[in-house]
């Protein structure tokens, strides 16, 4: 990372963000401004909306290619994410971020229909991500602090996959990470 780290997090998300996000009509950084802007919209604070533009960001620093789910891979991009990010953010950005793979489980596991409306890759990667959660493993994450949070970020991480929609720039979401890194410092 460079020594302006803000400056190194908008490059990684414009050049990296190219590549397609898994099998949708999306490329990752569609699919992080897509996810971004819902945040944003839905009123949620700074580090919501920063947990939600970077919550995919593992997926641009491992070195397993485009697609490793459909090699039988979970490239366990959570926890990338988070270590990534960890230097420069508390944990109100970097919890949701490693706990959003864990609340697709966790909303498999306790809303019946929530399974019927993940994408086919979100319902690939589940396989390898452990499942749909047991009543025991749902009251744990439950139990977790940000873990209301992780879902908030996986209702958004699940609609932001739609091609064509417009969003603004990573330079409108800049300012939310800005005001994130100050806070963590």
């Amino acid at each position: 990372m460079s020594a302006d780290p803000i400056a190194s997090i908008a490059t990684l998300l414009e050049d990296k963000g190219s590549r397609r996000y898994g099998l949708s009509s999306v490329n990752q950084l569609e699919h992080a401004l897509q996810a971004a802007l819902q945040a944003e919209q839905s009123g949620g604070d700074a580090s919501l909306i920063t947990a939600s533009l970077l919550h995919d960001i593992g997926h641009m620093v491992h070195g397993l290619g485009e697609d490793p789910a459909a090699d039988g891979i979970d490239d366990r991009h959570e926890e990338l994410g988070r270590a990534y990010l960890s230097g420069l953010f508390g944990p109100q950005v970097t919890e949701p971020v490693r706990l959003h793979v864990d609340a697709k489980r966790y909303l498999c596991g306790t809303e019946p229909d929530y399974f019927a409306r993940l994408s086919p890759d979100s319902v690939r990667s589940l396989a390898l991500q452990g499942g749909p959660m047991s009543a025991e493993e749902a009251a744990a994450f439950r139990a977790r602090p940000h873990a209301e949070a992780a879902v908030q970020l996986r209702r958004f991480d699940e609609g932001a996959k739609v091609p064509g929609l417009p969003t603004p720039g990573v330079d409108h979401f800049l300012p939310f990470v800005r005001q994130c890194m100050a806070t963590a410092t």
